[in-house]
């Protein structure tokens, strides 16, 4: 539903994306790098520290075995505040070398 949104793929293709694999490590447009928000236990405001963190550190080739090769530009995009289906927050970063 996310990728679809952010429009990395088109509507009803989201499943289909990740099956392929382009969203892994080493994949076409790699997402979560970092494992995301379950090898975090999503800390309530530190989530969208922790994303900006790795982008940074991407940006700068400095995230180790994770490292997306030759990353240019990374994007952080964190919701929140979900209530019955609600969201009552949503934060879009890119950020570029």
């Amino acid at each position: 539903m996310h990728y679809e949104g952010l429009g990395l793929c088109r509507p009803g293709e989201g499943g289909a994306l990740v099956a392929s694999g382009a969203t892994s490590l080493g994949g076409r447009i790699p997402v979560n790098a970092s494992g995301g928000l379950l090898s975090r236990g999503h800390p309530v405001a530190a989530t969208g520290i922790a994303q900006i963190a790795e982008v940074v550190m991407q940006l700068r080739q400095e995230a180790g075995p994770r490292q997306v090769e030759d990353c240019k530009t990374g994007l952080a995009h964190c919701m929140g505040g979900d209530r019955m289906g609600d969201t009552k927050s949503c934060t879009v970063v890119v950020l570029s070398r």
